[in-house]
């Protein structure tokens, strides 16, 4: 008699997430650990959202502020990507390492004798537009390839120079060996070079040993909210803290057109306007909710920049 061959029990059909036209800006306060994209992931997969973005990659050592964009957002986060940073760095002095920060292997420790005075005099020397050399452990591209791709596999690369600007460091915290900065800064600044150019320049040398980013234009991270925090709140909730589309641009000049100019607008035609020239517009319709898109006026003209799609308009306004 053949002996029953025992039937695997069936797994239940995977549910599959229905996802959503979803636009707005949510203020997400990175945790460590996690790269950027995989925190948007999180973001977009909690608020079922078709189509998502960040404005500006933060390292997986890094905490704070990553505005998310959502649906027709995305068209206006290279705003926030532009924008000026701010953030509390945390040098660990006397001690340098193969990274730059507490990932690397340590290089060399120095005995850290050190006043207020000179510290302040290190710092000053590194406020205003001042040239960097990106880190071989960063994410910068050559040859379709990241710098820390080539420095993993023990290759330096030559880099060229890039200037930037620190509008500000601010000592908020010196202990011993350790010291706390905040530090506003131009875009692409890297602040673990900034660290090892302070040490440096202290004659002690330093590291990156905690990094979160604590503004980005005008957005701060006071106003964010964490993945746990997310994930707690129920659909409705979630929803409801994002930012309307235009936010990002909210400190630019408003441009209102009637119904008959606004959906010629749309269509990417030129509009003439009794209104001052200006390098960056936000242009809405009739309603006040009815956001077009952006656009800069010279010459009398309305040039648009980026414009929604009808659709998109239509589901500002329901």
């Amino acid at each position: 008699m053949q002996e029953a061959v025992p039937q695997a029990t069936p797994r239940p059909p995977r549910q599959r997430i229905q996802r959503r036209p979803l636009h707005g800006v949510l203020l997400l306060d990175k945790p460590l650990g996690l790269s950027s994209n995989d925190a948007l992931q999180k973001a977009k997969w909690l608020l079922r959202a078709e189509k998502a973005g960040h404005t500006g990659t933060l390292d997986p050592l890094a905490t704070g502020l990553l505005p998310l964009c959502f649906g027709a957002a995305t068209k206006f986060s290279q705003v926030s990507l532009e924008a000026d940073k701010t953030y509390r760095a945390t040098l660990a002095l006397g001690r340098t390492t193969t990274t730059g920060d507490a990932e690397g292997e340590l290089l060399q420790q120095r005995p850290v004798a050190l006043d207020r005075d000179a510290i302040e005099a290190a710092c000053a020397r590194f406020t205003g537009p001042i040239s960097q050399l990106p880190p071989m452990h960063s994410a910068l591209k050559r040859d379709g390839k990241a710098l820390y791709e080539y420095a993993r596999a023990g290759i330096e690369v030559e880099r060229a120079p890039r200037q930037v600007v620190i509008h500000h460091i601010d000592i908020i915290d010196w202990q011993a060996d350790t010291l706390v900065i905040d530090v506003r800064c131009s875009k692409g600044t890297y602040i673990r070079t900034l660290a090892e150019d302070i040490g440096q320049a202290l004659g002690c040398g330093a590291h990156l040993s905690a990094l979160r980013r604590t503004g980005s234009g005008p957005l701060q991270v006071a106003d964010a909210v964490t993945l746990e925090q997310l994930a707690a709140l129920d659909e409705a909730a979630r929803e409801a803290l994002l930012k309307p589309v235009d936010w990002l641009l909210s400190d630019w000049p408003r441009v209102a057109l009637p119904e008959d100019e606004a959906g010629r607008f749309l269509t990417g035609l030129r509009r003439r306007v009794r209104l001052a020239d200006a390098p960056a517009v936000r242009v809405y319709g009739p309603q006040p909710s009815a956001f077009l898109g952006s656009a800069h006026i010279a010459s009398g003209e309305l040039i648009a920049d980026r414009l929604l799609s009808p659709v998109e308009v239509q589901g500002l306004i329901s």
